[in-house]
C-alpha cells in the first residue's frame, strides 16, 4: 500500500483555478463518501489556499489516476484543465507535506494558526464519513501533533500574520487612515471577525458587518461597536463603505459587476476599495475594471505577508527539525506496520514445523518420561527462536523492509505479500503521477514529487 496526496495550492494554481477544486463545508461529507469508492482510505483538506486529497491505495500509478478522476469528476472539472496545476507527493513525502502543512510552513502567511484548526477539521470529517482506516487516522493525529508542538516549542505563530491582518496591511496601505472612513466585512467566520476586530484595533470608527445568518453579525457589530445589517441590504453597504473585506462561503460571487456599476452614481465618484480573501471569490474579477473601483483578491496579499514575516522566518529551521522528527517517527511505525504480517506468517511456519518434528521424535521416544518430554520441547522453542532472531531484527530494523519481507517470504515459502503479484506490475494508462498525469516530464519547477 502507498500513501499519496494530490491537489493544487497557491504556490501552483492562482485563485481562479483553486475556487474550481475547493469544496464547500457542506460539501465535504458526500465527497468523502465517493472517495471511498476510488482509493481504500482517503481525507480531504480544503481551504482558501489548497484543496488537497490524502489517500491510501494499492499502487501509485492505478491509485493515481483515481485520485485525478475523483477530483475531476467530484468537482466538475475536466482533468486537462487541472493537470499543469496538480501537485503530487508520494509515501515519506507525502507524510511530510502534510506535517509541514500542520506546522504552518507551507502557509501563505508563514506559521498561521488557522491552518492547523483545518486538518484537525479535515480528519474530524474524514473520520465521521467513515473514510478514513489506521493509516491516514494515525497521519492525521500524527500531523496535529506536529502543528501543536510547533506552535508550543517554536516562535513561528508569534509576531502576528493572518491573512485578515494583511488584508488590514493592504486597505491601510490604499486608503491611508481609517479614521475617516466606513468599512465594511462581508461574512464573519474565523477569517471575517479577525479582520473586524483589525479594522477597528486600528482607527475604523464606523464599521458595518453582514452575514447570511443576522445573529451572528448582530453578535460582533455589539461587540465592537458597528452596526449590523442583514445580507439582503448589501447594496447599502456598498454604497456607504469605503473599504470592504469580504469572506463568506458562498459557492458564486455575492458582489457583481453589474451590481457595483448600477451603485456607482449614488457613491459621487468616492473610491472604493474591495479586499476578497474568499476562495470561491466573492467579488466577480470584473468588478476591478470600473471606474474608482480597486479590486484585490487572497493572491494580492502575498507580498504584504512576506514583508511581515522576519522574526518567524527565524524559526523555520527550528520547525523543519520537528517536521523531520515526526517523519522518521511515522517511518518506524509505518514499517513495523509492514512487517508484522510476514513475521507472523514466520512464526507460524517455524511453529508448524517445528512441532511436526518434535511429533516425530517424540514418537520414536516413547520411554521419555513426561519431565524428559518438556526438556526435548523447551529444546526445539529454543532453537526455532534463536534460529529466527536475527531475520526478525534485521527485518524490523532495515529501512527496505519490503523487500526484506519478500525476500523471506520467498526463502521460506511463505504466500507472496500483497501487490506482490500482477497488481503490482499493473500499468498506468494515462495518470503517472511522477509525470504529472501529463505524460511529459513534470520539470524542475513543477513541485512534483514522488516515490
Amino acid at each position: 500500500m502507498v500513501i499519496l496526496a494530490l491537489g493544487v495550492h497557491y504556490k501552483s494554481a492562482p485563485v481562479a483555478v483553486r475556487e474550481r477544486v475547493a469544496f464547500a463545508p457542506d460539501d465535504l461529507p458526500t465527497a468523502l463518501a465517493a472517495l471511498r469508492e476510488y482509493v481504500a482510505e482517503g481525507a480531504i483538506l480544503s481551504t482558501c489556499n489548497r484543496t488537497e486529497i490524502y489517500a491510501l491505495v494499492g499502487h501509485v500509478h492505478s491509485g493515481g489516476k483515481n485520485l485525478r478522476r475523483f477530483l475531476s469528476e467530484s468537482r466538475g472539472v475536466p482533468a486537462a484543465d487541472l493537470d499543469s496545476y496538480l501537485r503530487w507527493y508520494c509515501q515519506e513525502e507525502a507524510v511530510r507535506h502534510l506535517f509541514r502543512v500542520a506546522a504552518g510552513l507551507d502557509s501563505m502567511v508563514l506559521g498561521e494558526p488557522q491552518i492547523l484548526g483545518q486538518v484537525r477539521e479535515a480528519w474530524t470529517l474524514a473520520r465521521q464519513a467513515g473514510s478514513l482506516g489506521p493509516v491516514l487516522e494515525n497521519l492525521f493525529r500524527e500531523a496535529v501533533v506536529v502543528g501543536k508542538r510547533a506552535r508550543r516549542e517554536t516562535g513561528i505563530s508569534r509576531h502576528a500574520v493572518s491573512v485578515s491582518s494583511a488584508a488590514v496591511v493592504l486597505a491601510r496601505q490604499v486608503v491611508g487612515d481609517f479614521a475617516g472612513c466606513t468599512v465594511a466585512v462581508i461574512g464573519v467566520g474565523k477569517m471575517g471577525e479577525q479582520a473586524a476586530e483589525l479594522l477597528v484595533e486600528n482607527g475604523a470608527r464606523r464599521l458595518l458587518v453582514l452575514n447570511r445568518t443576522a445573529a451572528r453579525a448582530q453578535d460582533l457589530a455589539d461587540r465592537l461597536g458597528g452596526q449590523a445589517l442583514p445580507l439582503d441590504r448589501l447594496a447599502e453597504a456598498l454604497v456607504q463603505a469605503d473599504v470592504v473585506i469580504t469572506s463568506t462561503g458562498a459557492p458564486t460571487p455575492i458582489v457583481t459587476a453589474a451590481l457595483v456599476e448600477s451603485l456607482l452614481a449614488r457613491r459621487a465618484g468616492r473610491p472604493l476599495c474591495l479586499i476578497d480573501i474568499a476562495v470561491p471569490r466573492d467579488v466577480e474579477p470584473a468588478v476591478g475594471r470600473l471606474p474608482r473601483v480597486r479590486l484585490y483578491n487572497i493572491d494580492d496579499l502575498q507580498a504584504v505577508c512576506t514583508a511581515n514575516l522576519g522574526e518567524r522566518a527565524r524559526e523555520v529551521d527550528r520547525v523543519e527539525a520537528l517536521v523531520a522528527e515526526h517523519v522518521e517517527r511515522f517511518r518506524l511505525w509505518w514499517q513495523a506496520r509492514e512487517v508484522v504480517p510476514t513475521i507472523a506468517a514466520l512464526r507460524q511456519r517455524a511453529e508448524e514445523i517445528r512441532q511436526a518434528e518434535l511429533a516425530r521424535a517424540l514418537a520414536r521416544l516413547g520411554h521419555l518420561s513426561e519431565r524428559d518430554r518438556q526438556v526435548v520441547s523447551a529444546l526445539s522453542v529454543a532453537i526455532v527462536n534463536k534460529l529466527l532472531h536475527r531475520p526478525i531484527t534485521r527485518l524490523k530494523e532495515v529501512a527496505d523492509s519490503r523487500s526484506y519481507s519478500r525476500a523471506l517470504r520467498d526463502l521460506f515459502g511463505l504466500d507472496p505479500l500483497p501487490l506482490d503479484g500482477p497488481a503490482a506490475q499493473e500499468q498506468p494508462d494515462d495518470a503517472d503521477p511522477a509525470r504529472g498525469n501529463t505524460g511529459q516530464p513534470a520539470g524542475p519547477d513543477a513541485d512534483t514529487v514522488c516515490c
